[in-house]
């Protein structure tokens, strides 16, 4: 390890299938293993090299790192996520896929960002993650963790999804829609964003809990505390109804389940360019100010 390098050992992350990976990923290897670092990366990255490498899980891969490299999309990132934040790696998450808001390097800051990470010179945004459970008939079925959302949807020949919505406890409304999104401030600019919610700065400590196309027109996106406990109940038929965690999976349910959101223990730890404020990056995402 160099002097005042900060990480002994990398993983990386990779998205699939992306044609850039094959120019990209042999010379960063050779550069991170000039430096004396240990690099471990997933099947994903191995598919992209010559002489059939072979990769590790993406489980293998963060229990071996102190610090995780994600090449790709947010969706790599939100993978990246679930893996880094129990154990308390941080990420360093390079753009090649499309819009990228959570990936805020460009692949062009890829060699300057490592080595200010690698120097100790970097800026860690620190995100929360949901916390979420499904229960039905009084068990616990699945809990997961998810830095964007957690999302109760129809599929696509499902009748509009009724709901119950309480938060602490108390009583706050019935939908009737195509289903409801609860948000990180993280998640604030993915689906609950295009479904007509607000933008949340990530240290806001709130959730945002979003009707997706609610037959109600008075029924509008509600921002609350990250201390609370959201519960939305499936009343009405179930049929082709799932719930979807980060966008990735989806888990079929069943009439009288419900969702409950906290606040994960763990939180995100996300490096971002030192010279890039959260405004510029929604600027360029969104394209603010342009023509």
């Amino acid at each position: 390890m160099h002097p005042g390098q900060t990480f002994q050992s990398i993983g990386i992350l990779s998205r699939p299938r992306r044609a850039q990976l094959s120019v990209v990923v042999p010379p960063l290897l050779e550069w991170l293993k000039s430096r004396g670092l240990s690099v471990t990366f997933d099947e994903e990255t191995a598919a992209a090299l010559p002489g059939g490498a072979k990769g590790q899980s993406r489980t293998q891969v963060a229990d071996s790192s102190q610090l995780l490299l994600v090449l790709g999309g947010d969706g790599t990132m939100l993978t990246a996520a679930r893996l880094a934040a129990p154990r308390g790696i941080p990420i360093l998450p390079v753009n090649m896929g499309s819009l990228g808001f959570l990936t805020s390097f460009t692949l062009d800051e890829l060699y300057p960002a490592l080595e200010q990470t690698l120097s100790g010179r970097f800026s860690v945004s620190q995100r929360v993650m949901l916390q979420a459970e499904l229960e039905r008939t009084g068990s616990v079925i699945e809990k997961q963790c998810a830095l964007n959302d957690a999302v109760i949807h129809k599929g696509a020949l499902a009748r509009m999804i009724q709901l119950e919505l309480r938060i602490d406890s108390d009583f706050v409304c019935r939908y009737r829609a195509d289903g409801l999104i609860v948000a990180s401030p993280t998640g604030s600019t993915a689906y609950s964003l295009s479904a007509g919610g607000p933008i949340v700065h990530p240290r806001v400590e709130s959730f945002v809990v979003t009707p997706i196309s609610a037959h109600t027109l008075s029924d509008r996106p509600l921002v609350v505390c990250d201390s609370c406990c959201i519960e939305a109940m499936l009343t009405g038929d179930a049929e082709s109804v799932y719930l979807t965690l980060d966008g990735q999976r989806g888990i079929p349910m069943q009439p009288s389940d419900i969702l409950r959101v906290r606040r994960a223990e763990t939180t995100l730890k996300l490096i971002q360019p030192p010279q890039k404020t959260y405004f510029e990056i929604l600027r360029n995402k969104l394209k603010w100010g342009e023509a």
